[in-house]
């Protein structure tokens, strides 16, 4: 085995920093695989690379909000705007904000309006947050949906989980929703109590497991929906009320326990 001196060695992580630094994201995955010092390397998701990608790719807004408190490293960080809302899949009278993680619905009468992220999921168990950060109004669902679900109707109404392309929950009722029926209460607790704008939801959806379910507070609140279709399922709300504003922050794989 060839060792390194210390300054040697310095050179060589010197090195690697500047050139991973200007590769493309897609591009270090397969320098990952190359051999152990790389994988190493960039395995570290605090480096100067991850901070340099993070700092060049989020806005400034982002980085210094108390939003992305729940994904603590830069590599999270980078990869939660990749799977943030998707400003090319919403209603029209919604739209993204600088920060690129809240969506902000336009004060328009009679109209119900949804967004998507831009990451589907077909395979594995992923997990993000929601942060309804204006009022909820009369309707206001999360959950999950097809590219097939509509993004925009007349009226307000609980459009996600008004067919068979979307499941929602409904802060505002408490209940579930699915093909354009409620499909029962949610969570199953005695005086539920109900969503108090600014909490943080947590999305998991198992795809594995074909399951939807919803933490708040760090609290399980059960399995709301199974049986979910092979299909891409995207993170998706559904708002009516005027310049209220969703954020969405997606964490990865669901910590167990």
């Amino acid at each position: 085995m060839i060792m390194m001196d210390p300054v040697e060695a310095m050179i060589n992580y010197n090195v690697l920093e500047i050139v991973f630094s200007y590769l493309e994201l897609r591009d270090l995955r397969n320098c990952s695989l190359v051999c152990r010092n790389w994988f190493n390397f960039l395995n570290d998701e605090n480096s100067d690379v991850w901070r340099t990608h993070c700092i060049r790719k989020l806005p400034e807004e982002a980085l210094k909000s108390d939003l992305l408190t729940s994904v603590p490293t830069y590599k999270m960080k980078l990869r939660a705007f990749y799977h943030a809302w998707n400003p090319n899949d919403c209603s029209r009278n919604v739209y993204i904000k600088p920060n690129g993680f809240t969506l902000h619905r336009n004060p328009v009468a009679q109209s119900t309006d949804a967004a998507r992220g831009k990451i589907g999921f077909r395979q594995g168990r992923h997990t993000w947050e929601v942060i309804w950060e204006g009022p909820l109004g009369t309707v206001a669902v999360i959950g999950i949906s097809t590219k097939e679900a509509a993004l925009q109707c007349h009226g307000y109404v609980a459009l996600l989980g008004s067919d068979d392309q979307s499941w929602g929950w409904n802060l505002v009722e408490n209940h579930l929703l699915h093909n354009g029926d409620a499909q029962g209460s949610y969570p199953l607790l005695n005086n539920a109590p109900k969503y108090q704008v600014g909490e943080r939801i947590r999305v998991i959806l198992d795809c594995d497991d074909n399951t939807l379910s919803f933490e708040k507070n760090y609290e399980f609140l059960g399995v709301a929906f199974r049986g979910l279709p092979d299909k891409k399922l995207y993170p998706t709300i559904s708002a009516v009320y005027g310049n209220t504003e969703v954020s969405m922050v997606y964490l990865g794989p669901p910590l167990d326990g």
